[in-house]
């Protein structure tokens, strides 16, 4: 075994850009963040930009824009969207593994991480963190005051999560409150508040969130579109037209990211059990 395959977690991908191209010294912070593994982000990302979009069918008069700078506005949108959700996955992950080192480390397949390894210190872990977190800001302080106070409010579903594995058997279901914030965040980010599309449109993405975990049988995608055409008529098309593709483009990596999650609950209640 090579040494980059030694440090390398067992639940990783075989080779990555990182393992290519990624200088040796930030391999470890990479893989912690997980930029190896993009579907959280992906997952992250997808209800900002259907929320952006919808909110852009209200028109450049609502948001006080000229017709000309209207369409830079939203494409601004879409870019601090995207570093926001490269950003604060990672972060979301290195708070988890901080957390999460001491049962991560007696669980085969996350022993590897860079954490338990000790390939990264806790307290280097929670340097990155603070530098991740900063970006984070960055990005959130560019938006309004109202979508400036949402996002901040995301920290506290986000902070709670790695606990909710030890006290119950859906701490996924929880997770997708987090991952789905940016339905609301997003539409914020245009119109400067919220109405009942972008809450009718949380409301779908979580159903497809829960829908990915649980394996199945109920059309998540479609419950959204319906719920969305009950909320503003045009919402529930695209709902349904962008959920389609993210389903056929995610829901792949999406099954794995499920298998690995069981298996960590396992192990955790087994450890616990032990304990």
């Amino acid at each position: 075994m090579s040494a980059n395959e030694a440090a390398r977690p067992a639940d990783a991908l075989p080779v990555t850009w990182i393992d290519t191209v990624a200088p040796p010294g930030t391999r470890p912070y990479l893989r912690l963040m997980r930029a190896d593994r993009p579907i959280g982000v992906w997952l992250l990302l997808w209800p900002c930009w259907w929320s952006i979009m919808l909110a852009s069918t209200q028109g450049a008069q609502d948001v006080a824009l000229s017709e000309v700078a209207y369409p830079l506005f939203l494409l601004k949108l879409l870019l601090l969207f995207a570093a926001g959700a490269i950003v604060m996955r990672g972060a979301g992950c290195v708070y988890n593994d901080i957390v999460d080192r001491d049962i991560d480390a007696k669980v085969a397949r996350t022993a590897g991480r860079p954490i338990p390894s000790g390939q990264v210190s806790v307290t280097s872990a929670w340097q990155f963190l603070a530098v991740l977190l900063l970006l984070g800001l960055v990005v959130l302080l560019s938006l309004n005051t109202f979508s400036i106070v949402l996002g901040a409010a995301s920290l506290i579903p986000i902070a709670i999560y790695p606990f909710m594995k030890r006290i119950t058997d859906w701490p996924q279901a929880f997770l997708g409150f987090t991952f789905n914030w940016g339905a609301l965040l997003g539409w914020s980010a245009v119109m400067e508040g919220l109405a009942l599309v972008p809450l009718a449109l949380f409301a779908g993405s979580l159903s497809f969130h829960l829908e990915a975990i649980t394996g199945g049988t109920i059309n998540a995608l479609s419950a959204a579109a319906s719920v969305s055409v009950g909320a503003g008529g045009t919402a529930g098309v695209a709902v349904s037209g962008a959920g389609a593709v993210a389903k056929n483009v995610i829901l792949s990596d999406t099954d794995a990211f499920v298998a690995r999650s069981e298996l960590d609950s396992a192990a955790e209640v087994e450890i616990q059990a032990k304990n």
